[in-house]
């Protein structure tokens, strides 16, 4: 048992390192390559912070935990708000300017839903799949045209996502990383949902409850990273866009995954339970960024907080569901 925790542990390091480095040489080399900042900010870092949950998904999809995979997701979406949001908030204050990012706000509460509809016959299919990596591709289609548009009118989202791209790494430099990273990403993954299914089952705990409680926390802290990082340098915008983009992406991106590589029947508690709770933190961030005063203060923070602790009490207290 100490052994798999050990593991565990081991393999969620090595997880996140890993997709840091593939994410930091893909955006040199892209930049070296002459793409565009805007382009990579939008694409390759917006989407980097979620390369952990996609590779685990992946990972539990094939091993058979397709539960696992989508408790990933909905897990890390849940996380992702109420957790990291909300120690934010705790920290700063959050101020919310980014005509950018006021738009995803909506975007993000669809692909929600959308989530909530094929989860509603408790199955996920091959098709469904399909369907949320075409919306995928979609939605960075659509997130490239508005955020040209905006480019021009200085908007702080786009300017402080820009100032993150990489400069000056050589090709050769920036190939080894992606190499690195390439690597050792789907080892560390492996590594990790297989100690996550030998304490599940000391534990008397389900593959829905792994997904959502222990590697959903583990897979955000890139996301968790990100945020505290931003808003330390005052980039408040880049702190809640990193969580609104990886929302989206987890959604349309990496549960379009298990639905392709191992199409399944789920626990009814996925959407029953887990999915509402990711429904309501969502609705809860919308009406508190987008209020009057378009931020999310200290008291805030502490309700999203609060209410991410509570909402782990009870997975824990009914670890078998």
């Amino acid at each position: 048992m100490l052994e798999a925790v050990a593991f565990l542990i081991i393999g969620l390091v090595f997880l996140v390192w890993s997709a840091d480095k593939l994410v930091y040489g893909a955006a040199a080399l892209a930049r070296n390559f002459g793409i565009s900042p805007l382009i990579i900010g939008m694409t390759i870092l917006a989407m980097g912070s979620s390369a952990p949950e996609m590779m685990v998904s992946a990972t539990a999809a094939l091993d058979g935990k397709t539960d696992t995979a989508v408790g990933n997701v909905l897990g890390s979406n849940i996380a992702n708000i109420a957790l990291i949001l909300g120690i934010t908030a705790l920290i700063k204050p959050l101020s919310i300017s980014s005509a950018v990012l006021r738009r995803e706000f909506p975007l993000m509460i669809a692909v929600t839903v959308l989530a909530g509809v094929l989860l509603w016959d408790s199955h996920l299919g091959y098709y469904e799949g399909i369907v949320l990596f075409v919306l995928f591709a979609l939605f960075i289609l659509m997130m490239l045209k508005i955020s040209k548009s905006e480019q021009a009118a200085g908007d702080a989202l786009l300017e402080e996502q820009e100032s993150e791209v990489p400069e000056g790494v050589s090709n050769r430099k920036a190939i080894m990383w992606c190499v690195i990273g390439i690597i050792v990403l789907p080892l560390a993954a492996d590594r990790l949902v297989g100690s996550a299914v030998v304490i599940a089952q000391y534990f008397g705990m389900s593959d829905l409850v792994i997904g959502l409680t222990i590697i959903a926390i583990g897979t955000s802290l890139p996301e968790l990273a990100a945020s505290l990082a931003g808003v330390l340098k005052g980039e408040d915008d880049m702190a809640v866009g990193n969580i609104i983009g990886s929302n989206v992406f987890n959604i349309l991106a990496v549960m379009g995954i298990p639905g392709i590589l191992n199409p399944s029947i789920l626990s009814e508690h996925a959407m029953g339970r887990d999915f509402w709770v990711m429904l309501g933190v969502s609705l809860l961030l919308v009406v508190m960024a987008l209020g009057k005063s378009k931020s999310i203060n200290r008291i805030e923070g502490g309700i999203l907080t609060l209410c991410f602790l509570g909402y782990q009490i009870y997975l824990f207290t009914n670890m078998s569901a």
